[in-house]
């Protein structure tokens, strides 16, 4: 049995595996960032696009956009978000990776890429039954994916150095005590090397 294990978690089946990655779009990724920058990010994402393209596998990028503002949430909360801008442009994929072959594009209102958007169903679709996560940020965006896919079933391996927080400590929780409860992290190169 641990040898069924062993290979089970070594190699990744991309015709059954979908590369999801969260706001990596302008006006998220051009922020102060930690433990990553901005500019690891995007290497580490665009290295992982190029490999799974190379495989023909299904690659979903998600952004977050809105109509006319009206289309968000509106909760009342206690803490409101760090003053962050809408320029023209804000929502627009990265350059490094908004040119990504057959790429299927998800447009989200809110946190979390399955609510309100066809997400499950393209995976589903496809057969898709494991999605490799990563993007920005660790504790919002992809967190909230992340259990969404989870209670969706699906399987999850979080490429830890292809995401990043505001901070440090907000990364480093979800790292440590969320996604390994509901997944298997890994870094950039891991992914790679077990892509067949």
């Amino acid at each position: 049995m641990e040898n069924f294990k062993s290979v089970e978690n070594k190699f990744i089946d991309v015709e059954k595996t979908a590369l999801v990655l969260i706001d990596l779009q302008n006006g998220i990724v051009n922020r102060e960032l930690s433990p990553y920058s901005s500019g690891n990010i995007v290497k580490n994402a665009s290295k992982l696009v190029n490999e799974f393209s190379k495989k023909g596998a299904f690659i979903v990028l998600v952004r977050v956009s809105s109509i006319d503002g009206k289309d968000t949430l509106k909760p009342k909360i206690d803490s409101q978000a760090n003053g962050m801008q809408f320029p023209k442009g804000w929502d627009n994929i990265i350059p490094e990776i908004a040119s990504t072959q057959n790429a299927h594009i998800v447009t989200k209102r809110q946190w979390g890429a399955f609510y309100g958007t066809d997400l499950d169903l393209q995976l589903r679709r496809r057969g898709i039954d494991t999605i490799v996560l990563g993007g920005i940020s660790t504790n919002i965006g992809v967190d909230t994916t992340a259990r969404e896919a989870y209670q969706h079933g699906y399987n999850q391996i979080f490429v830890e150095d292809a995401m990043t927080a505001v901070t440090k400590e907000e990364h480093d929780y979800v790292c440590k005590y969320i996604f390994p409860r509901i997944g298997r992290i890994r870094t950039s190169e891991e992914v790679i090397s077990a892509l067949k």
